[in-house]
C-alpha cells in the first residue's frame, strides 16, 4: 500500500555572502542535497532561496545546508497569532515555549494583540508546536511589513562605502611611491636619493598589509575557506591573486635571494590597488542593486503606519497590524487608506494609481470598495474593513511581484551551467598560463607568469553572468506593478515574449460585462424623459437584465406607479402606467399590436449591424420609441488591439454570443479572429484550435474563463474580475483597463532583450578578456593586461550589467500616453 502523497512546504530563506553565480550554484546544490528538499532556486539579485521540500524537512536543517555551503541566513522576524491567553502567566507560558525553541533568539509575546513576534531562524512550524503544547492555539500571521533586504543593502552599501576611503587612502601613497616613480623621472630620483629604495618596499609593505587585512579582508574571510572546501568562488580568484602578488612582494622585500636574478621586483601597489577597485565595483553594484528592488520598496511604503479606528465609541490612534477585520476607520482628506474596506459614510474621490497605474481619481461612497495604500482626496470617509495584514491586495501585489522577481526564466538554464564549471575553469587557466610563460616566457619569465596568471584570476567576473538574468527580472517585474501590470509567475515575462496571438474573451473583458440603455430614438410628439420614465415603471416589475439596464438608465427620474403588469414570452410585456397603456417588445409584438416599425428600418439597420438586438414602445396605442440595450465595449478596448496589432500580434476574440453579433463587435474593434458561440466548456477547444497559429495569450475575468487561462501558454486576468480567474492567470492587470495587455508584452520584450545585452556582455567581456590576460597577444603584438587595469575591467562588468538593468526602471510602455490622455 503506496504512503499518501503529502503537500510540499515552501521556504523562503534570504542569504548574505553570495557575490556571484558560482555562489548560487553552491547554494542551490547544497540545499538540493537536503533529503527532503524537491527544487530550490537561488537569486543573487534578492539574495533569496525558495525551496520546495517535504513536510519532515525543516528550516534548521536548510539553514544548515547553507551555512555548510559558506554563507549566512540572517535572523528573520516571524509573527504568530495566538488565541486562547487570557493572563500574564499565559504570556510567560508561551514566550518560554518559544524561547525554548532551537533557531530562537528573542520571542516576544503581548496579551493584548494576542500575538507573539519571535526574532531569529526557527521554523514556524516548530513555533506553532511549541506553542500547541502550552495549551493554546497559533497560525503565522503574513503581513506586509518593512523590507529587511532593503536595510541590509543599505548597510552593507555603507560599510562598503566607508572600506573603499580606508583603501583608497592606504592605497594611494603605494600606487605614488611605485608607480608614480616609474613614470616620472624626477620623482623616481627623490624617492632613491631621500628613502631609498628598500625603505620605499617597506612603507608599500606596511600600507599594503593594512589594505588587504582591514578593508580587503572579506575576500580572504570568504575565499580561502570556500577554495578550502572544492567549491571557489570570485572571493576566492581575488584572494588568490592578491595574495600571489603580496606573497612575491614580501620574498622580493625580506629574501630576494630566494628569487632569479632579474626577478627581484614587487607589486605592492597591484595588490592594493586591486583591492580598491573591486571595492569600489562592489560599492558601486550594492547602490545599484538597492535600486533594483526600489518598486518593493514603494509598494511596501505605501501603507501608512497608523490607522483612525472606531473602539467603544471614540476614534483611537492605532497601529495598522492591530487593525482588525470588521473594524471600522474613518478617513480625512489627504490621508492614505490603512486597510481594503468597504464604505459606510461619506462621499469622497480617490487616487488609486498607485495601485492600478490609472491617474483619473475614482469617486467612492456608501457601499464602494477602497483599497489599502491609495490616497483619499476631498472629503471624509468612514469605512468598515473587509481584509488587514497579509490578506490585503497591497499585500497580495507585495507577494506576487516578489514571488515574480524570485522566479528563474529558461533562458537561464544556460548560465547555470556554465557557471557551475566557471571559477575551477578559471583558476585551471590561470595555472596553465603560469606554467607556459614559465616555460617558454622571456626573461624574467617568473615575473612575466607571476603577472599574467594574476591578471587571469582577477579579470574573470562570474558576477555579471550572475546578475545579468535576475536583475533585469526584478526591475522588469517592478516596472510593471508601478504600471498596474503584475507577473503572478516570472516565466510569463519569457512566454508574454514569444505570444503571437491574443484572445480575448468578450463579455467583461473587451466589454463593460453590464448591460446598459445605448440606444432610444423618439417618434415626433413624445419627449425624452416622460418616455423613458414611462418604459422603466414597466420594466421595473420585471427581473430580466434588459429591464434592470433600463430602470438604472431611468434613474433620477420620478417612476409613475404601473398595474397590471404581463407579459407574453418571445414578445414582450406591458403595463398600465397612471392609466397609460404601455407596451415594450420585439418588432413581431408590435406587429401583433397592429403598429407600424417601418418608421425606424434605417435606426434598426444600424443597429442591427452594430450587433444590437432593438426593442420598440407603443404608448397610449401609438408607436412611440425604438430602444436598444447592450453591454457596451470597454473605452481601452479599441487602442488596446491597435497596440497590439502594431507589435505585430494577431488578435482573436471568444465569445458564447451569436455569430452576427460577435461579428458586429469585432468589425467594429478592428479583430482578426472570432470564435463566436463557444459554450463555457468549450473555450479551452476553442483556444487549443487559435494555438495553431503560435504562441497563445488569453485574456478573461470569470469563473468560466479559469480553464482558459490555465489552457493558454500564458494567462492574463483583468484584476476586476474573480479571485478564481486571477488564481489560474499568469499575468494580472489591476485596473481592469486593456491597456495593461499592450503594456505587459511590450514589457516582456524590453525585459528579455536587456536580459539578453546583459549576457552577451557578461560572455563576451569573459570569453574576450580572459585570453587577454592570459597574455596570447603578446606574441604577434607584444602586449599584455596589467593586474590594475584587469581589476578595473572586473570591477565595471558587474556595474554595466546592473547599470543596464536599471535603465528599464525608465522604460515607458506603448499606451503610456492614450492613458494620460484618458
Amino acid at each position: 500500500m503506496n504512503a499518501p502523497m503529502t503537500q510540499p512546504r515552501t521556504h523562503s530563506l534570504p542569504i548574505t555572502g553570495m557575490t556571484c553565480a558560482s555562489c548560487v550554484g553552491r547554494v542551490e546544490r547544497r540545499l538540493q542535497s537536503v533529503e527532503g528538499v524537491m527544487s530550490a532556486h537561488v537569486n543573487l539579485a534578492a539574495e533569496r532561496a525558495d525551496i520546495q521540500a517535504a513536510e519532515h524537512v525543516t528550516r534548521d536543517a536548510l539553514v544548515d545546508a547553507i551555512a555548510g555551503a559558506g554563507y549566512g541566513v540572517p535572523a528573520s522576524e516571524i509573527e504568530l497569532s495566538i488565541e486562547g491567553m487570557h493572563c500574564a502567566s499565559c504570556v510567560g507560558r508561551v514566550e518560554r515555549a518559544l524561547a525554548g525553541v532551537p533557531g530562537v533568539m528573542q520571542a516576544q509575546v503581548n496579551l493584548a494583540t494576542e500575538r507573539a513576534r519571535v526574532t531569529g531562524q526557527a521554523d514556524p512550524a516548530a513555533l506553532i508546536a511549541a506553542v500547541e503544547t502550552t495549551g493554546f492555539t497559533a497560525q503565522e500571521r503574513r503581513a506586509a511589513s518593512t523590507d529587511t533586504l532593503s536595510e541590509r543593502r543599505e548597510a552593507e552599501a555603507g560599510a562598503l562605502q566607508r572600506d573603499v576611503i580606508v583603501a583608497a587612502a592606504l592605497t594611494l601613497p603605494v600606487f605614488v611611491l611605485e608607480m608614480g616613480s616609474h613614470m616620472i623621472p624626477a620623482l623616481h630620483h627623490l624617492i632613491m636619493h631621500s628613502i631609498g629604495m628598500q625603505a620605499n618596499w617597506l612603507i608599500q609593505f606596511a600600507l599594503t598589509t593594512l589594505v588587504l587585512a582591514l578593508p580587503g579582508r572579506r575576500f580572504y574571510l570568504q575565499g580561502f575557506p570556500a577554495l578550502a572546501r572544492g567549491a571557489p568562488d570570485m572571493n576566492s580568484l581575488v584572494a588568490v591573486g592578491t595574495s600571489a602578488a603580496w606573497l612575491y612582494s614580501i620574498v622580493a622585500t625580506f629574501a630576494p635571494g630566494l628569487l632569479p636574478e632579474g626577478t627581484v621586483n614587487v607589486y605592492y601597489e597591484a595588490a592594493a590597488v586591486i583591492v580598491t577597485l573591486i571595492l569600489v565595483g562592489r560599492w558601486l553594484e550594492a547602490r545599484a542593486k538597492g535600486r533594483t528592488s526600489q518598486a518593493i520598496q514603494r509598494l511596501i511604503g505605501l501603507q501608512p503606519r497608523h490607522a483612525r479606528v472606531l473602539r467603544a465609541g471614540a476614534l483611537v490612534d492605532l497601529p495598522v497590524a492591530d487593525v482588525v477585520q470588521g473594524d471600522v476607520l474613518a478617513l480625512r482628506p489627504g490621508e492614505r487608506v490603512p486597510v481594503d474596506g468597504t464604505v459606510t459614510e461619506g462621499d469622497s474621490y480617490i487616487d488609486e494609481s498607485m495601485i492600478t497605474g490609472e491617474p483619473v481619481p475614482v469617486a467612492k461612497g456608501p457601499g464602494a470598495q477602497v483599497t489599502g495604500g491609495t490616497i483619499n482626496q476631498t472629503g471624509a470617509l468612514r469605512f468598515r474593513a473587509t481584509a488587514v495584514g497579509g490578506d490585503t491586495m497591497l499585500a497580495q501585489i507585495i507577494r506576487m511581484v516578489e514571488a515574480a522577481q524570485g522566479a528563474k526564466l529558461p533562458i537561464q538554464a544556460l548560465v547555470d551551467r556554465v557557471t557551475l564549471w566557471f571559477v575551477p575553469a578559471v583558476i585551471a587557466v590561470a595555472l596553465v598560463s603560469f606554467t607556459i610563460w614559465l616555460a617558454f616566457g622571456p626573461a624574467p619569465a617568473l615575473t612575466f607568469a607571476l603577472v599574467n596568471a594574476v591578471a587571469v584570476l582577477i579579470i574573470a567576473c562570474p558576477c555579471a553572468m550572475g546578475l545579468a538574468t535576475p536583475t533585469s527580472i526584478m526591475v522588469g517585474t517592478g516596472r510593471g506593478a508601478e504600471m498596474g501590470v503584475l507577473f503572478r509567475k516570472g516565466e510569463a515575462l519569457q512566454r508574454l515574449r514569444d505570444a503571437q496571438v491574443v484572445a480575448f474573451d468578450k463579455t467583461g473583458t473587451l466589454t463593460e460585462g453590464r448591460p446598459r440603455l445605448t440606444d432610444l430614438d423618439l417618434c415626433d410628439g413624445f419627449a425624452r424623459d416622460a418616455v423613458l420614465a414611462q418604459i422603466a415603471a414597466v420594466e421595473a416589475q420585471s427581473e430580466h437584465p434588459i429591464a434592470r439596464a433600463i430602470v438604472a438608465a431611468a434613474e433620477g427620474l420620478d417612476l409613475p406607479p404601473a398595474t397590471g403588469f404581463a407579459g407574453q414570452t418571445g414578445y414582450g410585456v406591458a403595463a398600465d402606467v397612471a392609466g397609460t397603456r404601455v407596451e415594450i417588445g420585439a418588432d413581431r409584438y408590435m406587429a401583433q399590436l397592429g403598429h407600424d416599425v417601418s418608421v425606424f428600418a434605417e435606426t434598426a439597420t444600424r443597429l442591427a449591424e452594430e450587433g444590437k438586438s432593438p426593442l420598440y414602445a407603443a404608448i397610449g396605442g401609438r408607436l412611440a420609441a425604438i430602444i436598444a440595450v447592450a453591454d457596451p465595449v470597454k473605452d481601452s478596448a479599441p487602442d488596446a488591439i491597435r497596440a497590439l496589432q502594431a507589435q505585430g500580434l494577431r488578435v482573436a476574440m471568444v465569445t458564447g454570443d451569436n455569430a452576427r453579433t460577435a461579428h458586429a463587435i469585432a468589425r467594429k474593434l478592428g479583430i482578426d479572429d472570432v470564435v463566436a458561440e463557444v459554450l463555457p466548456d468549450g473555450k479551452v477547444d476553442a483556444l487549443r484550435s487559435l494555438r495553431a497559429q503560435g504562441t497563445l495569450a488569453f485574456v478573461g475575468d470569470g469563473i468560466n474563463d479559469a480553464p482558459a487561462l490555465a489552457e493558454a501558454d500564458v494567462g492574463i486576468a483583468i484584476g476586476t474580475g474573480t479571485d478564481i480567474a486571477i488564481e489560474a492567470a499568469d499575468v494580472v492587470l489591476i485596473s481592469g483597463t486593456l491597456s495593461g495587455v499592450p503594456n505587459a508584452i511590450a514589457l516582456s520584450k524590453a525585459t528579455l532583450r536587456n536580459i539578453r545585452q546583459n549576457l552577451f556582455w557578461a560572455f563576451a567581456y569573459n570569453t574576450a578578456l580572459i585570453p587577454v590576460a592570459a597574455g596570447v597577444l603578446y606574441p604577434a603584438f607584444g602586449l599584455l593586461l596589467s593586474p590594475i587595469f584587469a581589476a578595473g575591467a572586473m570591477a565595471l562588468s558587474s556595474v554595466f550589467v546592473l547599470g543596464n538593468a536599471l535603465r528599464l526602471r525608465g522604460w515607458r510602455p506603448p499606451m503610456a500616453a492614450e492613458r494620460s490622455a484618458a
